[in-house]
Parts: structure tokens; sequence; C-alpha cells
């Protein structure tokens, strides 16, 4: 490949990333009236953001280096678990961040797990 061109590939990328993600988020706005969806779409579409949430979460707690975990001693499994008790009993979510950080931080940094 020619010295010249090596230098223009990320900015042809960054470009077109950038006019993705503008045409992507900027669709919303286009038509003029509500676009008609089904019933079915509507009701499945309110559980996205928690699927979404799911594949976020879900492989950094059950996973580490890609493989699933085997061992307790680790620190996200407790964490994980209070985290979920105290959601599930007080329906507070940045109570559940700080439960599910008071409960990791000490067992990783302070015991290594």
């Amino acid at each position: 490949m020619n010295a010249d061109l090596a230098g223009i590939w990320p900015w042809v990328a960054s470009v077109g990333l950038a006019i993705v993600t503008l045409l992507t988020r900027s669709f919303f706005m286009i038509p003029e009236r509500e676009v008609p969806m089904p019933e079915w779409f509507k009701r499945g579409l309110k559980y996205a953001p928690l699927a979404a949430l799911a594949a976020v979460i879900a492989p950094e707690v059950l996973m580490s280096h890609g493989a699933l975990i085997t061992s307790l001693a680790d620190a996200r499994l407790p964490a994980a678990l209070c985290a979920t008790l105290y959601y599930f009993c007080k329906r507070g979510i940045l109570g559940t961040i700080v439960v599910g950080m008071l409960v990791y931080l000490p067992l990783h940094i302070g015991l290594g797990w």
C-alpha cells in the first residue's frame, strides 16, 4: 500500500462512522408523523433496555478471560448476589450499585479475589 494513502484510512473510517452515527441517531426525526408499529413490537421494545443491560453485565460477572468462572473465590459473584438481593428488597438503582461496590472492592482489593 502506498505510504501516502495509509494515513488517510483512519480519517475515512472516522468520517464514515460519524455519518452512520448521525443517520441512525436522527431517524426518529425524519418522519413527519408517527411510524405505525405492530402491538407485539411495541411490547417487545419495553424489554430492550433490560436485554441490553443483561447482555453487557452477564459476561462481565460470569466470565473471566473468555471462560466461565470455575471458582467461587471471585469478588464479582458475591457482589452481584448482594446487589441483586438489595435491589429486590429496596428497588433502588443507586443503592444497588453502592452495595455491589461495597462488597466487591474489599474482596477484590483486600483479599485479591
